[in-house]
């Protein structure tokens, strides 16, 4: 996630082989189904989307599988096609934190300093409080002006980890640990490292072995480099526009599928997957299926409502809402548990209502006309999920966030 996620964060606080599915219910009908792609289509069309994939299951039963529109020229979209998962992988990490907890082999209230002593302030920053982002650290990416600018020279540059620490644990800490909240990368990158030390194993064997495999993802991977495996869903962009200075009312639009992904999280969790495994990711995550109960009643907690708020010299600290509140590595939006990539030309969504046991994972790509003549564009990914969480669920339907 670059800058230009910033404005959606701060408002609305993101060739496979398919699963075997349950048979439809009786209460799960074709007209469900065609309300769901009823809304796709419109979305498609009204958002100016490229391709748009959605899974939607309740109970564990699918309600539809399909894909609309093109991952390239000619080239239809298709459930099978994958992407890369993005800040879903965060999911994974604190879900992997919570484990560890559970095991005995770490604790929430354990100093980074206990593994990682040379990093900057963590005596005072436990590994509870990086996987809540309320740890105080710079991020390394949003406000950034000196990173962003080398991203966007050079998209596809492969960025080490302490290149993009040192970007960031340097700085002051933006308040006290603990006293308020800011979107930071920089938290999971070194969540990551510390859980790899506790450990003595590799970020992408534990989350392999503790999360990936128990929740049945065949389709999410640890990528090392920006090779995505067939059949990909190809993605293009406009965002690099103002970092090049290309005039408005130019035609600019490049393809971003290959852009090194580096930069984006502790290495070892910079993953691809597929539609199938993000539905799978919402049931699993959202039900906390691998976690204690004590683990998962901190997960999902709201207690950082009313505590937090924005900050004068901090882009991304905010005040949790009914809409966005942060609980450990999940988005709790009003009843709904969620994660909402968008970067390079991405974005998507997979989202859990517990109470009615509803999955909805939806991936979507633009065409030209969803950027701005500065290159800026939506998590329309966002909009798609919650107005079909309000269709399937209207007693219970997700925020929507205030029009600007």
């Amino acid at each position: 996630m670059t800058r230009r996620c910033l404005a959606l964060i701060l408002a609305t606080m993101i060739a496979g082989c398919a699963p075997a599915t349950r048979p439809v219910p009786p209460g799960t009908d074709s007209a469900q189904a065609e309300a769901v792609m009823r809304i796709v289509r419109d979305t498609v069309t009204r958002a100016h989307l490229r391709s748009a994939i959605v899974r939607v299951t309740i109970g564990g039963a699918e309600v539809v599988t399909r894909a609309v529109g093109e991952s390239m020229t000619g080239v239809p979209a298709t459930p099978a096609m994958h992407f890369r998962n993005g800040a879903v992988a965060i999911s994974y990490v604190s879900t992997l934190l919570l484990i560890l907890v559970d095991e005995k082999k770490v604790s929430l209230d354990d100093t980074l300093s206990t593994w990682l002593p040379d990093i900057p302030h963590a005596d005072r920053v436990t590994l509870g409080q990086l996987a809540q982002m309320t740890s105080g650290y710079v991020d390394y990416v949003i406000g950034n002006t000196a990173m962003n600018d080398a991203l966007y020279a050079n998209p596809f540059r492969h960025w080490t980890t302490q290149e993009l620490l040192d970007f960031a644990v340097h700085e002051p800490l933006r308040y006290a640990p603990g006293t308020n909240w800011n979107y930071a990368h920089t938290n999971y990158v070194l969540l990551g490292l510390a859980l790899e030390k506790a450990t003595g194993t590799d970020m992408p064997t534990l989350l392999s072995e503790k999360v990936l495999r128990p929740l049945g993802l065949t389709n999410t991977a640890a990528a090392e480099t920006a090779a995505i495996p067939p059949p990909v869903l190809h993605a293009f962009s406009s965002e690099r526009r103002a970092a090049l200075k290309i005039p408005a009312g130019t035609p600019f639009y490049e393809e971003t599928t290959f852009w090194d992904p580096s930069w984006t999280i502790t290495h070892g969790a910079i993953q691809t997957s597929n539609i199938y495994d993000l539905e799978a990711t919402a049931v699993g995550i959202g039900s906390g299926r691998l976690l204690s109960a004590e683990s998962y009643r901190r997960m999902v907690s709201t207690e950082l409502r009313g505590k937090t708020r924005t900050q004068p010299g901090c882009t991304t600290c905010a005040e949790m809402t009914d809409g966005y509140t942060y609980g450990l590595g999940v988005v709790i939006s009003g009843n709904w548990l969620l994660q909402n990539p968008m970067f390079a030309g991405y974005a998507a969504v997979e989202a859990y209502l517990p109470a009615r046991k509803i999955a909805i994972a939806v991936a979507v790509t633009f065409a030209p006309d969803a950027f701005d003549d500065q290159g800026d564009f939506r998590n329309e990914a966002e909009a798609l999920f919650r107005t079909i969480g309000a269709e399937l669920a209207p007693e219970d339907a997700p925020p929507v966030p205030p029009a600007k």
